[in-house]
């Protein structure tokens, strides 16, 4: 009985040591963690798994050299072992603690709180996609030692090497799928192709990259809905990254109007609405007649705004803006169905709005905003980007008659005009 009592003493004492040494480490880690980062991260996320390991420890050693009376007992050897097991499992929880502690301390030097992101939410859906995949290898680990620790496991160890080629076939075919998408959630999240906070468009929802792991990812949708979908779709099916390279994006608002519509004074509207919007970044505002067709001309309104919630508010403020303009101030430009009886004169009722000189630049160009590929830095960017440098753009060299090898053209008024021949018709 006594060298019971003085195994249980025994452990007790040894658990109060582990735990006083834990305490006290964790105060001092503490102390410090207040002027650096690892420390506080340690503090706060290997204080429980540490106390746990140590104790166990503790108590597994003082056990065992204060059983050296009962060598061979069956009780002695399962609770040896039992404890063997959670000194493995506390030990396995403690290394993943630390590798959480890493990760934690790179990510916090990577803020996406800030308007360009882009590289830190890379480097974030990188670091959480690790974390996973550390994880899953960890606990993998910790159940194969767990499981080496039975004898019997370790003498059927020759047979399932000797079957190992038939069960991996097996187990391939059986979770091609499952591995198809840890693969492909590796791929997405060292290809750059989808980060976290991204701003996609899949299966023709617009929303916002919530969660990625290895095996699906999450979108959170513009009116909260959630949309689950599987990594492998992302790399097998093309979807929209409003976001993959700036945040900054392009909207338009379109129009279908009457041929009375007043474009230019419609332009210079929308010119004083997003000025006066904090929605508008100040890139682009460009105002465009993109049809003419079927009785009516379709206005095109291009705005850009800093990120795509503030061009969808953007988009809408514009549409609410010039139709109420429209209907206010220019009533005539409403979309009709137009009728015309034979008239002789050619009066017709709707020609008593007097016609309206176009407005001209000094230099003989349009304005600015009347162009989408021209007239500003932005819009000689955007033309390089996706006519290339070397081709026109503007044409200019088409209306004064010169192709685009170099070749003689037709002119403006329609007439052919050989060079040749006109000192021949002089001399006549």
């Amino acid at each position: 009985m006594q060298s019971y009592l003085g195994t249980v003493v025994a452990a007790l004492v040894a658990a109060a040591i582990a735990l006083l040494v834990v305490e006290v480490t964790h105060r001092l880690v503490r102390r410090l963690g207040r002027n650096s980062l690892l420390m506080g991260e340690l503090a706060d996320h290997a204080h429980r798994p540490l106390k746990i390991a140590a104790t166990v420890l503790a108590v597994q050693f003082a056990i065992r050299f204060s059983t050296g009376y009962a060598v061979g007992d069956q009780w002695r050897q399962v609770l040896l072992h039992v404890l063997v097991l959670c000194v493995i499992a506390s030990t396995a929880w403690l290394v993943a603690a630390l590798l959480v502690v890493v990760e934690d301390t790179a990510l916090a030097r990577f803020r996406i709180d800030v308007p360009d992101n882009r590289h830190a939410r890379r480097v974030r859906t990188q670091v959480v996609m690790l974390r996973r995949l550390t994880i899953a290898v960890i606990v993998v680990l910790t159940i194969g030692v767990m499981l080496m620790t039975f004898p019997s496991v370790r003498g059927i160890g020759a047979g399932v090497l000797t079957s190992a080629g038939v069960v991996g076939v097996v187990a391939a075919l059986a979770a091609q799928s499952l591995l198809g998408n840890v693969f492909a959630g590796l791929q997405l999240a060292f290809s750059d192709a989808v980060r976290l906070d991204d701003v996609v468009v899949v299966e023709g929802e617009w929303g916002r990259i919530e969660e990625l792991t290895l095996s699906y990812v999450v979108v959170q949708i513009w009116d909260d809905r959630r949309l689950i979908l599987p990594t492998s779709y992302f790399t097998s099916t093309p979807f929209q990254n409003w976001t993959r390279t700036q945040a900054a994006v392009l909207g338009t608002a379109e129009f279908d109007l009457d041929w009375a519509v007043p474009v230019q004074a419609m332009r210079e509207e929308l010119r004083r609405l997003v000025e006066s919007t904090e929605l508008w970044d100040g890139r682009v505002c460009v105002l465009q007649v993109t049809d003419a067709t079927g009785g009516n001309v379709r206005v095109r309104a291009l705005v850009s705004a800093a990120n795509a919630g503030n061009l969808w508010d953007l988009r809408c403020l514009v549409r609410e803006h010039l139709v109420a303009w429209v209907r206010e101030q220019r009533p005539t430009a409403m979309p009709r169905l137009r009728t015309e009886v034979g008239d002789a004169s050619s009066e017709l009722p709707w020609q008593w709005v007097q016609p309206r000189r176009p407005v001209r630049r000094p230099d003989g160009g349009v304005p600015d905003d009347a162009r989408l590929f021209g007239g500003s830095d932005d819009g000689e960017a955007r033309s390089e980007a996706f006519v290339g440098p070397d081709e026109p753009v503007d044409g200019h060299r088409f209306a004064e008659g010169e192709s685009d090898d170099g070749a003689r053209r037709r002119p403006r008024d329609g007439r052919e005009r050989d060079d040749a021949a006109e000192p021949a018709r002089s001399h006549r």
